[in-house]
């Protein structure tokens, strides 16, 4: 593969990630905000990372990035247009319905690092991907680029009106307009960050395909369409409009408003309970966006009304939100600490909703969420080893990381995870309208302000030590407002200018104001006191997150999963200080352990961003000494509970074990086997079944008992049949927990009476799976 492409010249960088922030007298952008906006971002390439955890996570992955072959995110751009590959598809959802999304995330990452560094290797293969979108596009004649499986078919029955969906389907089709969102913005970023004009015309004869499409649709026709998930859409038509000053742009963005979601939410109303997260927050992105543009209020109170609704009421302390992708009811969280927590994505898009609303209305609250979310989420879903990235960030208690691999998931939260970690410079400052500088985030970097002909130099170790340093080089004086943030987690602040105090005192938005004749060499230290502290789960005071300044920290538990009841570590203290709980050992490396107040045993705790591989609790159970001791019974009634159960069990299968299998006659189709949670199990996958043969007693009343894992099981009903009689049905997608659930079934006494043994058979229905069943137990009662 070549990368010889060369479109003009590429000394300009002006903008920031795939949702675009208004940059301070802009001159691609035809249409002005018409709302007053009163702080703007810097360019990407007027930052630059110094040494820290975040410059590290931002090496990983653009390495990671030169690994990737973009002839195969290509391939099947090239297949459905009628061209030849230049490479094999990439496995994964790139194999999938969702072919082609990769691309456009891939496309923004290397714009972004590209805009960063200026390392042509990355421009090269921004070039390059345009350059073959580009004969892609010529070569279907319709202004459409795509990948997608069956997408001409799903496109023309749209056209023509006949839509179907039932959420993620469109047309048999997996979230179409996802992908076509993610593939228009990457162009928009080749463009804004690589000044690629040939990209900026391919999206335009997208966004052109897209009017076209819809054109002759009804309202009801649209609404039907928008309950199939359709990313970024109205947000990235709407930058179409801005860049190009082309109203068709506008107006289609409208055709991408989803009534029954951002109507209510325009009235403040809380209707999220039972949605798909991050289905909904690129809706709010583009309202946002709208809203600066155009100055519709309706849009700016729905952009408002959901960060507030999101950050409030439906976060965890990582600053990330649902369970199983899912939003649950408002502050109620405590049983929805699974595996599946917190969808990176979710993240990546709250942080870009936040940067919207910081331009409009900038606030030391609104930078409190974006610093919580990007150290502990956004930098703890990276494997700092190897660059691979978490699709969920788990928070069950006792839970762990599941990476991505490098050429075979390629889920939505790769695409994404590729753009989070080469843009940590984006927000760290902003430009004030009235000519100030806010100082968001604490963050080793150097800032180029070329408009005051200024340098300003951060340093810290932050947060193993709570000095941050600015030093001002300039040529000659210049007079400025410099706005420091003052932590939310920060009780007090100091502040020096040269080795003398100065003011501490915070204005309306929460910021430390030093408004001055800035010198050369002028320092400013900024001292905000780091301490333990806690947050609880909104619906339990005692389940509590432990953070040291703005950093969460994680209890490590090693590399064996804990016992998923009673091991696990909890807090037993009549003590609320948790200054008090534990003991820094490590203050460079911010680690600490657990007084002698931890069951059942003492515990290693670092911040939860550098965790890896190994298993870890975030939330922590805290006892009083007197609880502690009714916990205690608790366990010792379930003890006895289990020693009952023994005496009463016939029979047992371990199932997953072939001794055990080979003593029950088990048998079965389409089956596998596996190993989780220390327990193994097994399934019938696609139609399949299971079987084997349990003891009874010829004379008793039995109940047949099957151990299942809460996770999201869709696609998992099955029968349950007892010699050949079905007695349930049972579908394990309402368990949802992470956590095992121990299922009883009745078996009606005729069928066990007479009979030493009978064969349990759990059928899978068709195009469902049977289980996982980690053991089945038969009990006499």
């Amino acid at each position: 593969m070549a990368f010889c492409v060369v479109y003009g010249a590429f000394n300009t960088s002006r903008t920031t990630a795939q949702s675009y922030v208004p940059e301070i007298k802009d001159s691609r952008m035809n249409i002005k905000p018409k709302v007053e906006l009163k702080a703007y971002s810097f360019d990407l390439q007027d930052v630059q990372l110094l040494e820290s955890p975040f410059k590290q996570a931002m090496e990983k992955d653009a390495a990671y990035l030169l690994t990737i072959d973009p002839d195969r995110l290509l391939s099947g751009f090239r297949s459905h247009s009628g061209l030849t590959p230049k490479g094999k598809l990439y496995d994964g959802w790139e194999s999938s319905g969702l072919a082609g999304h990769t691309l456009g995330h891939y496309l923004s990452a290397i714009s972004m690092q590209y805009a960063s560094t200026r390392n042509p290797q990355f421009l090269e293969r921004v070039n390059y991907i345009v350059k073959e979108l580009k004969e892609c596009q010529l070569a279907r004649k319709t202004g459409y680029v795509g990948a997608i499986p069956k997408e001409d078919t799903i496109w023309a029955e749209v056209k023509k009106g006949d839509i179907r969906s039932h959420g993620f389907d469109l047309n048999g089709g997996w979230s179409p307009w996802y992908t076509v969102h993610k593939v228009m913005a990457g162009l928009l970023d080749a463009y804004l960050y690589c000044n690629n004009a040939e990209a900026l015309h391919v999206c335009e004869g997208m966004g052109n395909w897209t009017g076209e499409l819809l054109k002759n649709l009804t309202d009801d026709q649209i609404q039907s369409m928008l309950l199939c998930e359709y990313g970024g859409m109205a947000e990235t038509l709407v930058n179409l409009y801005a860049i190009t000053g082309d109203k068709a742009y506008l107006a289609t963005s409208y055709k991408f408003y989803d009534k029954r979601i951002l109507d209510p939410l325009s009235e403040n109303k809380d209707i999220l309970p039972g949605k798909h997260s991050n289905t909904q927050i690129p809706k709010i992105i583009a309202s946002a966006r709208r809203y600066e543009l155009t100055g519709d209020k309706k849009d700016e109170q729905i952009s408002v009304n959901f960060w507030n609704i999101i950050t409030k009421n439906h976060s965890y302390a990582t600053g990330g939100n649902s369970n199983y992708e899912y939003l649950g009811e408002p502050d109620k969280l405590n049983d929805k600490l699974t595996e599946n927590t917190t969808e990176t994505c979710n993240t990546y898009n709250m942080l870009k909703l936040t940067r919207h609303l910081f331009s409009v209305n900038p606030s030391a609250g609104l930078m409190d969420y974006y610093e919580k979310a990007l150290y502990n989420h956004i930098l703890a879903s990276q494997n700092h080893g190897d660059g691979m990235v978490c699709y969920f960030v788990p928070l069950r208690m006792g839970g762990k990381k599941e990476y991505s691999t490098p050429f075979s998931t390629f889920t939505c939260c790769v695409g994404s995870g590729m753009e989070n970690h080469v843009k940590y410079n984006e927000s760290i400052y902003y430009r004030g309208s009235d000519g100030s500088l806010y100082v968001n985030l604490f963050i080793p970097s150097v800032l180029n302000w070329k408009e005051k002909g200024i340098t300003i130099t951060q340093q810290n170790t932050f947060p193993a030590t709570d000095v941050t340093t600015l030093v001002i080089n300039t040529v000659k004086p210049v007079a400025f407002a410099l706005r420091l943030r003052k932590p939310k987690w920060a009780v007090s602040c100091v502040v020096k200018i040269n080795g003398k105090a100065g003011v501490t005192t915070t204005n309306e938005q929460g910021y430390v104001v030093l408004n001055r004749l800035w010198k050369n060499y002028d320092k400013i230290e900024f001292v905000t006191p780091e301490s333990l502290y806690t947050e609880a789960i909104p619906d339990n005071v005692n389940r509590k997150a432990l953070f040291y300044g703005p950093v969460l920290l994680a209890g490590v538990l090693g590399d064996t999963e804990p016992d998923p009841m009673h091991g696990v570590p909890v807090f037993v203290t009549s003590e609320t200080d948790p200054a008090k709980w534990l003991k820094m050992v490590d203050e460079k490396s911010l680690v600490f352990t657990t007084a002698a107040n931890s069951q059942p045993a003492a515990v290693k705790l670092i911040p939860f961003n550098q965790t890896k591989n190994e298993y870890y609790s975030v939330y922590w159970d805290v006892f009083t000494p007197a609880t502690w001791a009714v916990a205690q019974k608790a366990y010792d009634a379930e003890k006895k509970k289990q020693q009952e159960l023994e005496m009463h069990t016939t029979d047992m299968v371990r199932l997953g074990e072939m001794q055990p299998e080979r003593d029950h006659n088990f048998t079965g189709q389409h089956e596998s086997t596996g190993e989780e949670h220390q327990k193994k199990w097994r399934m019938a996958e696609d139609g399949g079944y299971i079987s084997y043969e349990m003891k009874t007693e010829p004379n008793a009343h039995h109940t047949l008992i099957n151990i299942y894992w809460g996770m999201d099981n869709r696609g998992r009903v099955f029968d349950i049949l007892v010699d050949g009689v079905k007695i349930a049905t049972e579908d394990l997608n309402k368990y949802k927990e992470s956590r095992f659930y121990t299922v009883n079934y009745d078996i009606p006494v005729e069928l066990t009476k007479g009979k030493a043994k009978v064969t349990v058979k759990l059928q899978a229905r068709p195009n469902n799976s049977a289980g996982p069943v980690y053991g089945s137990r038969m009990i006499k009662d």
